[in-house]
């Protein structure tokens, strides 16, 4: 006689938990599609009527954002804690923040939400999707930055975009990735390598920024534009007593009591745009640089705290105080 697998118990609750998950998704799938090929049918009028074509593409952007943050924090029960600045409603700006996960654009979202700029995010994306069908044109059509990383190379495409918040004064939210990829262990000891031979300071659980993006947008958008600030948002997590380790997609959209096992936090500093106007490009990617270091230094705070059993929740409610 043989002895039942721990895993055959699971089975009925993965599968109804699946089943759960693909009927809070379909629906928003549909609803994503339909934006897709609307803002694909707007793209010809992007170049007529920008600005006209620019807000009614947030407005649809809007929907699809909100509902994919519904289904994460409302359906799924995920509890995103913040502290830090509070962001003035309806400000422009340009964010920069550490990755981690896919996950990361729900924990930017909430603050998002909260400065009623959702329907204004624009996240610099890769080239590449700019020809898939409907998806990507739907991207190009909203005015979203889609870039090679390659920033001598992409000066024409930056120039377009600048010209959003410059000539047509547009509100915005441009978020970049500064590190360019996701935390990884394999790509943390990359970074200390690099450090190390560089001579720069080894950050702690984030990699080392790339700066050429960062002092490109402050430069062209530092005067004269809708932008009236630079956000630093520092994104966290925690699967239990693990630090850093985000859910993944799938778990995102499946898990019914995602707070039950996982802590989501955001941090968030503002400077006003007006530190930077005399700045040179070495000094702005010092500045990035420190902030990094600062980062840093609040990512292993999160951890010790995690370390001594201490909910992330408590530094929300402290700052509610």
């Amino acid at each position: 006689m043989t002895m039942p697998t721990v895993l055959e118990p699971l089975r009925p609750r993965v599968v109804l938990r699946n089943l759960r998950a693909a009927a809070i998704l379909v629906p928003w799938l549909v609803h994503l599609t339909a934006s897709d090929v609307l803002l694909s049918l707007l793209l010809p009028l992007s170049f007529i009527a920008p600005t006209w074509t620019y807000h009614l593409s947030s407005k649809i952007a809007f929907w699809v954002w909100y509902g994919i943050q519904l289904i994460f924090t409302r359906f799924n029960k995920a509890r995103i804690t913040t502290s830090g600045d509070d962001l003035p409603p309806n400000e422009s700006a340009i964010v920069v923040c550490n990755h981690v996960s896919w996950t990361d654009f729900y924990l930017i979202q909430q603050l998002a939400v909260k400065s009623n700029m959702l329907a204004y995010q624009r996240y610099f994306a890769k080239q590449q999707l700019k020809w898939v069908p409907f998806l990507g044109w739907g991207l190009w059509a909203m005015g979203m930055p889609l870039i090679s990383r390659n920033w001598d190379r992409d000066r024409v495409e930056l120039q377009k975009v600048f010209k959003g918040p410059k000539q047509y004064r547009w509100p915005q939210w441009l978020v970049s990735f500064s590190e360019a990829t996701r935390f990884t262990p394999q790509k943390y000891l990359q970074t200390v390598q690099w450090c190390k031979q560089q001579g720069k300071p080894i950050p702690r659980y984030a990699l080392f920024p790339r700066t050429k993006g960062f002092i490109a947008t402050v430069r062209e958008l530092r005067e004269s534009s809708s932008i009236e600030a630079v956000y630093d948002f520092t994104v966290a997590y925690a699967h239990k007593d693990h630090f850093l380790q985000a859910p993944s997609m799938w778990d995102s959209l499946s898990q019914p009591d995602l707070s039950r096992d996982w802590q989501f936090h955001v941090h968030a500093d503002r400077f006003d745009i007006r530190e930077f106007a005399n700045m040179t490009d070495t000094e702005l990617a010092a500045w990035l640089e420190h902030r990094w270091q600062v980062k840093s230094r609040k990512l292993e705070s999160l951890q010790l705290r995690l370390a001594a059993g201490q909910s992330w929740s408590e530094i929300e409610a402290k700052k509610a105080k």
